[in-house]
């Protein structure tokens, strides 16, 4: 059993030199990264955002920094499936989520990364904001028993406050667009998925325009869960549903809490931690 090695992760001085300006930009905060395991296989799971762009490379790098790992992500099948686009996402350390690979890589010792969310987490919908949408997905917490891997459960806030979503794949379903779709068989399509894999359109709030809101990323790590509580159980689907309820109920509640905290910082934007910087820097002169 091994995982794909016909590519080579992105080297970590390539990922510093290209998430440093959106570090700089965008100001992440990470709190409770001293939660995750400095060796041995663990499992991280969170909320997909919106896009999945901006705050990814900033995750990636704050857990480097901070604990030396580097995170292995499970990635949907589609990226795979999509030329050059899937040679980036290789470059990253992503691994297509089978459960082989998964296996691989928790016998290896490696952090990784699945958002059980998957691609329909990613293409929100109005109303949607910062929601888990889950379905029935088990796999995370099978593989989690099977192998007596401990779960991190973590939030990430700050993305889908930088858009607002103006039109999403139910307008488009409901639109001659969707027709048409619809009567050319597209919809059948294994990538698009009955019309999950559609994108929403967005814009930064004011709806002058496509280009987002600049807002403060947030992470919050809770405390392992681990999984020997379940032991043996990782083909009882009772067992898994109870685990990933669990960790499930723990991210809604990371995700509160993160949101509290945002709403209280007085850095949130960053016209905010200017000024703060340049009151500090002049202001006893």
């Amino acid at each position: 059993m091994s995982v794909r090695t016909d590519y080579e992760p992105l080297p970590m001085e390539d990922l510093v030199r290209y998430a440093a300006p959106l570090k700089q930009l965008l100001s992440p905060v990470a709190l409770g990264l001293e939660r995750v395991p400095r060796q041995g296989a663990v499992l991280l799971v969170g909320n997909h955002t919106v896009y999945a762009m901006f705050d990814m490379p900033l995750f990636l790098l704050e857990v480097y920094e901070k604990t030396g790992r580097m995170v292995r992500a499970l990635g949907d099948h589609f990226h795979f499936d999509i030329p050059v686009w899937r040679d980036l996402t290789r470059k990253f350390g992503v691994v297509d989520g089978t459960r082989e690979n998964c296996a691989a890589l928790f016998e290896s010792g490696e952090a990784v990364l699945v958002f059980p969310g998957g691609g329909r987490e990613v293409m929100k919908r109005k109303g949607e904001k910062y929601k888990l949408l889950w379905k029935e997905r088990v796999g995370f917490a099978r593989m989690a028993i099977e192998h007596g891997v401990p779960i991190v459960p973590f939030a990430s806030v700050g993305v889908e406050d930088m858009f607002e979503i103006v039109s999403d794949a139910e307008d488009v379903l409901n639109s001659r667009v969707g027709d048409l779709m619809k009567q050319l068989g597209i919809l059948d399509q294994g990538w698009i998925r009955g019309g999950d894999m559609i994108p929403p359109l967005a814009t930064f709030g004011s709806r002058l325009g496509p280009l987002p809101r600049l807002e403060r990323q947030y992470f919050l790590f809770g405390h392992p869960i681990e999984t020997t509580a379940w032991a043996g159980r990782h083909e009882d689907r009772e067992a898994c549903e109870e685990l990933r309820d669990r960790v499930k109920t723990t991210i809604e509640d990371e995700i509160h809490e993160l949101e509290a905290i945002r709403d209280a910082d007085p850095e949130r934007y960053p016209v905010q931690r200017l000024l703060r910087h340049l009151a500090a820097r002049f202001g006893g002169r």
